[in-house]
């Protein structure tokens, strides 16, 4: 029985992804690092407020076999590229980085269709700066996921996501071949995804595309 973590459980991948753990047998305690009190009750959950701007004063709860990076925010949300950055990389690199500390033996990240740290694009190159900074960190297994848009039920709306979601409704058809990668995806396809992931105990460093989460949490 493992010990697991969620950085980012309020989202809509790590929502979907609380749930599978809870229910997994594969764990014993499933921590998750919010910024607000989760409503959400279960014998082996345990949730933790913190302070991401002082992540590390609570460093000796990262004792976890299996951690998972479900952090990320939108530019308009942010208001910043600052604020963006902080979210979307600051936060999520500092976890692994303290989790490492306590000998956590594999973390998994949400990253993003098109992350490259050379990209034009802001978003796309802070994810991608995202994914080098894990990989370079020392970590046993680093498992990143890259999903094309995310299909589920937000607490928030996100115009550009639901005009993706109308869009792909209608021509949803033309996603083949080299296209088959930007066809959207369920959070709990994802989520899945890391979960199946999560249980491979060889050491890896390894990057998944959108279709191949969707293979792999079918």
């Amino acid at each position: 029985m493992k010990k697991a973590m969620i950085v980012g459980a309020s989202g809509l991948i790590g929502t979907e992804l609380l749930e599978l753990l809870l229910s997994s047998k594969h764990y014993s305690e499933v921590k998750t690092v919010t910024r607000k009190a989760l409503d959400r009750k279960h014998d082996k959950h345990k949730n933790i407020v913190v302070d991401f701007n002082h992540l590390s004063a609570s460093k000796h709860e990262f004792e976890v076999d299996d951690l998972f990076l479900c952090l990320g925010t939108t530019m308009k949300k942010a208001k910043s590229k600052e604020a963006f950055y902080k979210v979307d990389f600051e936060y999520s690199v500092e976890a692994a980085k303290l989790a490492k500390q306590q000998g956590v033996k594999r973390v998994l990240a949400v990253s993003a269709i098109g992350a490259d740290r050379d990209s034009l694009f802001y978003y796309n190159r802070v994810k991608g700066q995202m994914e080098d900074a894990l990989r370079n960190i020392g970590l046993p297994s680093v498992i990143l996921f890259r999903p094309s848009l995310l299909l589920g039920d937000r607490q928030e709306f996100r115009m550009g996501e639901k005009l993706g979601e109308w869009l792909f409704k209608l021509f949803g058809f033309v996603f083949i071949g080299k296209l088959k990668a930007m066809k959207p995806i369920h959070a709990k396809t994802v989520a899945k995804a890391m979960l199946k992931e999560a249980q491979n105990k060889d050491p890896l460093v390894i990057t998944f595309q959108s279709d191949e989460i969707k293979d792999i949490g079918y």
